[in-house]
């Protein structure tokens, strides 16, 4: 067997070998948690199908339900749970997880006020908490990060019913695992800054 022939065989079959001796490879599964049961260490997500950065799209249903790892030195920072999982400010439109029906709902909404290009660092939104939910008013504001848009809108009355979470985003997280609902790594994208030393 000549050189050449050689080397493409061990380039062929020594990966091979090396994933074999390595087991089986676990899985992963990326979303924005909607529900975090900390009694029960459950989180509950929406898995965003694509996992583009920048370019969420949280529509698979039914949720998916993990335990998070026994081991605390594989669980990131504990995730803040929300039900919203779209705004889209030019059709005017914010879409939500429906914890009753368990599906997502589409709302037309009625714009009171928006400033676009907001940073985390703008005195309009630094350490603020959002979503402002003003129930005496009628008026929801939000703050997208991703989006760098502060909105102010309102819906009809029997939406302010709902929880303060039904208008802000959950942590994004990514799930490593081998067995489907048991989480062996738990990352919270949102929280975890990865170029900080």
């Amino acid at each position: 067997m000549g050189k050449k022939s050689l080397g493409l065989l061990l380039l062929v079959v020594l990966p091979a070998l090396l994933l074999a001796g390595c087991g089986e490879l676990g899985k992963v599964d990326q979303g924005r948690v909607i529900e975090f049961d900390q009694t029960k260490k459950t989180v509950t997500l929406i898995q965003d199908k694509k996992a583009e950065p920048g370019k969420p799209d949280y529509n698979t249903l039914p949720p998916h339900v993990y335990t998070l790892p026994t081991d605390p030195n594989e669980i990131g920072a504990l995730p803040k749970p929300g039900k919203r999982m779209n705004l889209d400010t030019k059709a005017k439109k914010i879409t939500i997880f429906d914890a009753a029906s368990q599906n997502f709902k589409t709302l037309d909404y009625t714009l009171i006020d928006q400033k676009d290009d907001i940073r985390r660092d703008n005195p309009l939104v630094e350490d603020k908490e959002f979503p402002i939910v003003d129930r005496a008013k009628k008026t929801i504001t939000i703050y997208s990060a991703r989006q760098r848009i502060l909105t102010t809108f309102t819906l009809p009355e029997e939406y302010f019913a709902m929880p303060d979470n039904t208008w802000t985003a959950g942590d994004e997280v990514r799930i490593y695992y081998h067995q489907p609902g048991k989480a062996q790594r738990f990352m919270n994208i949102t929280r975890t800054d990865i170029f900080k030393k």
